[in-house]
């Protein structure tokens, strides 16, 4: 039984130590065919990025012999073998360009340096004028102390022509996650000092030159507004709405068929609803991360997590627009949403709702489940499985601006049917001071449909719909035959009263009364729990029947 690549990004390590393989090879092929001089790849975290540059590089290397690592492999029986170690090649990753200021700079340098060492015998012999800048370049790319980028903007593209100097070829650039120092940057407040030196070092290497054959990046989303893709007629932007590479990032069905075979698994309904969903191109992919782990350890749960891009979308959703946070609303009230997606540009350089939605699909929080307006960029949207539903919940618990936890122990003293647990648990959230401008019905119809997005795996989440005799508020229909359907129904006390609790009682009974009379429940099947909620301000009383 081979050894599951958990955490191996080198694909020579892969190779050389007997894991499990599923073979993507034939990308060389595709990047090779294609003559794009530079490519854009944009997919979610792990998704295999940093493995697949990896063998890019191992593949056309020069001072490599990858022979054996290829061996029995793809694109060993295509016409693009005789291309194999050919190439000066330029690997670098930013995956690890994290967290503090310091942190980035140090990263991007020693990155770089990695290169300039491995390829030291390239810098004997310059003449004075080349030496010079070699030392210039070279003491800015050692000085871990200015804690800034200055005076490394041609680190790359200096390299790049003593390369082609020395081997008489063009040089083969391949760069990983490209785009998490601007990221990290932005949501670490040091974008404007960073921006310049980074978007100089990328923009050097990457222009039309003699010296580039051709340059492969990666990462979550498109920078477009720095000056990095400036002077570059030819490049080619693979979103992942794009059909091009499509097959390389993730595993399609009778991959993870196979591979869930190997180890004893099946790829049933119940995995299928946890780890399926994704849509690139036009083809149905799986998170590789998470088949991977779900296949070492045999436990069906989440295993993904994005945490810079989650960080990032914090952050935004708070200061989104309303047209955002009444198309949000929508898409928890649905399941999905049709609006207009942009994966082109990046939300923190243009803020927008298109941004910020193509920022969510970009970062793997949504995908697209279809093309309504290809032209106008008009999509549908939605969450594509259970394990992201599990993070999906998170980030609508901070935009409701609830605390951690909170939204997981509401809903499951709900399903587990204890109303006392439910009522104590709703009360806290009441009273968290974000919630001072719960003025109507509506505002706390509202707040329970959002909290109630992560049983939309479990539950049917139905609001303002008709039934019976009239218009309900809110109903969780079960799945499930077996499990309990729910009927919510909000009352709201305008007026103070001298006797508040006992108006609230009643509200609350008119609440079940209503639901009873009007039938709310005549299309739900097995066990219904009734459930008044009549508020004033923060107090709230509750009435809780089960049918």
């Amino acid at each position: 039984m081979k050894a599951i690549p958990i955490g191996i990004s080198s694909f020579e390590e892969l190779r050389n130590n007997d894991y499990y393989f599923v073979d993507k090879t034939n990308m060389i092929q595709e990047f090779l065919e294609r003559k794009s001089k530079v490519t854009l790849i944009t997919r979610p975290r792990r998704f295999g990025k940093t493995l697949n540059m990896s063998m890019m590089a191992s593949f056309f290397d020069v001072t490599k012999n990858s022979k054996l690592v290829f061996e029995n492999t793809k694109i060993m029986n295509s016409d693009y073998v005789y291309e194999m170690n050919q190439y000066p090649t330029i690997f670098i990753s930013f995956a690890n360009a994290k967290r503090d200021r310091e942190s980035i700079i140090t990263t991007i340098k020693k990155q770089i340096l990695n290169e300039w060492a491995k390829y030291d015998f390239v810098f004997k012999s310059l003449n004075k004028y080349d030496q010079k800048e070699h030392d210039y370049i070279e003491s800015n790319l050692m000085d871990f102390h200015s804690n800034n980028l200055n005076g490394i903007n041609d680190a790359l593209s200096f390299l790049m022509e003593r390369l082609y100097a020395y081997y008489n070829k063009q040089v083969m650039v391949f760069i990983d996650e490209y785009d998490t120092p601007f990221v990290e940057a932005h949501v670490n407040g040091c974008y404007e000092e960073l921006r310049g030196g980074l978007s100089g070092l990328l923009h050097n290497s990457l222009k039309t030159s003699n010296c580039l054959k051709y340059a492969l990046l990666t990462g979550i989303q498109r920078v477009a507004k720095e000056n990095i893709f400036s002077d570059l007629n030819n490049l080619d932007v693979n979103s992942i709405l794009d059909t091009a590479y499509s097959e390389y990032f993730g595993f399609n069905a009778d991959e993870v068929n196979q591979l869930l075979d190997t180890y004893g698994l099946t790829l049933n309904d119940e995995v299928k609803s946890v780890y399926d969903g994704y849509k690139i191109g036009n083809m149905d992919i799986y998170n590789p991360w998470s088949i991977l782990n779900y296949a070492q350890k045999k436990e069906l749960i989440p295993y993904w997590i994005n945490t810079s891009a989650n960080t990032m979308i914090k952050e935004n959703i708070k200061n989104a627009d309303l047209d955002f946070k009444d198309q949000y609303e929508e898409l928890i009230r649905n399941g999905y949403l049709d609006t207009q997606v942009n994966t082109q540009t990046s939300f923190y350089e243009v803020k927008s709702t298109p941004n910020l939605w193509g920022l969510f699909v970009n970062a793997g929080y949504l995908t697209v489940d279809k093309a309504i307006d290809i032209t106008d960029s008009f999509y549908r949207i939605k969450i594509p499985n259970q394990e992201v539903n599990r993070e999906f919940r998170n980030l609508t618990e901070y935009y409701l601006s609830l605390n951690e936890g909170q939204l997981n122990r509401l809903m499951r003293f709900l399903i587990q049917k204890q109303p006392k647990q439910f009522l104590k648990e709703y009360r806290n959230i009441l009273m968290l001071p974000s919630y001072h401008d719960l003025k109507n019905e509506n505002s706390y119809h509202m707040m329970m449909l959002g909290m109630c997005l992560c049983l939309s795996n479990d539950y049917e989440v139905l609001s303002n719909r008709e039934a019976g005799r009239g218009r309900f508020d809110l109903v969780l229909k079960a799945k499930n035959s077996k499990s309990t359907s729910f009927v919510l129904e909000f009352k709201y006390l305008k007026n103070n009263s001298k006797d508040l609790e006992s108006e609230l009682d009643n509200l609350s009974n008119e609440a079940i009364e209503q639901i009873q009379s009007k039938n709310y429940s005549f299309d739900l099947k097995g066990n219904v729990v009734y459930i008044g909620l009549a508020h004033h301000g923060k107090d709230v009383r509750m009435k809780w029947v089960e049918k």
